[in-house]
């Protein structure tokens, strides 16, 4: 992260399963809102990148990891995809 709380890594932005159900928005804070079905803000929590790697803890304290590949992300058994916002 920058000084003003900007991310330095291109992941920013949308990543979706390619069913669409699951939605993980990546804030540039370094915050994220993950959405559920109709659930918009179904986990929500603070986020970190290091290198190819993601690291999550949720605002309850669970905490998960990913790993980019290119515009992939392999998270929690999911694949999701980089989707133009």
């Amino acid at each position: 992260m920058t000084a003003e709380g900007e991310a330095t890594h291109p992941y920013v932005g949308l990543w979706v399963t390619a069913d669409g159900v699951i939605r993980q928005r990546l804030l540039p804070e370094g915050r994220y809102v993950e959405a559920r079905g109709k659930r918009e803000a179904a986990y929500t929590g603070a986020y970190w990148v290091e290198g190819s790697m993601i690291f999550y803890r949720d605002d309850i304290g669970f905490s998960a990891d990913g790993e980019f590949h290119g515009d992939v992300l392999h998270h929690a058994g999911m694949v999701m995809y980089r989707q133009a916002e």
